[in-house]
């Protein structure tokens, strides 16, 4: 019998699946968070293509890359990689945008519709999505993560204080209206590079 070639062993991918960190973050890692954001001003969201309030409503904040946030950087970062190599397998080298902080209101109406992170230009770079949970769940009603998976129910991601949720950026997810308090979060999209 003649060999035709060798396979090679590969590992098993699971490109519909999400990963999440319960307590990702602390009470002291949370608080310093808060305090320093509020030194940035606050901009109109808007979605892919403009302005859209039907689509989003919430105010966001854009935390620099600088030293004084390098360590929340590197935090996420490092959680990518433990997310993208137990799941994914992404080529996955940098972090080219900002950490997007956003609060969504009850009293506006907050929400995100369903949608994905990448698109064209730098977007089409995006390949994983993290979102940090800031809120207390007793803070605010409404304002789920609903993350679509394909062919099933979409899943209502854990929204426990400091849980951090990672998945890759062409999945179809939504922040569901927020209907008492305010839901705070923030997200950061890591790639750099086409899918591959």
């Amino acid at each position: 019998m003649v060999q035709t070639g060798y396979l090679f062993s590969k590992k098993h991918v699971d490109l519909q699946n999400y990963y999440y960190f319960d307590n990702g973050f602390n009470e002291e890692e949370l608080n310093k968070i808060y305090r320093d954001v509020n030194d940035i001003d606050f901009v109109e969201a808007t979605t892919i293509g403009g302005e859209n309030k039907e689509a989003r409503s919430s105010s966001i904040k854009w935390v620099p890359q600088n030293i004084r946030w390098d360590w929340l950087y590197s935090k996420l970062m490092d959680m990518a990689v433990e997310a993208n190599d137990a799941l994914w397998g992404f080529d996955l080298y940098s972090a080219p945008e900002q950490i997007q902080y956003t609060e969504y209101y009850a009293s506006e109406g907050g929400h995100y519709i369903w949608h994905q992170d990448i698109g064209p230009g730098m977007l089409s770079l995006r390949k994983v999505s993290i979102t940090v949970q800031l809120s207390d769940p007793s803070e605010y009603e409404g304002g789920d993560l609903d993350i679509w998976q394909g062919g099933k129910e979409p899943i209502t991601a854990p929204r426990g204080k400091g849980t951090v949720v990672i998945f890759p950026s062409y999945m179809m997810h939504r922040v569901s209206p927020v209907t008492v308090g305010t839901r705070r979060s923030f997200v950061l999209w890591l790639g750099g590079e086409h899918y591959r």
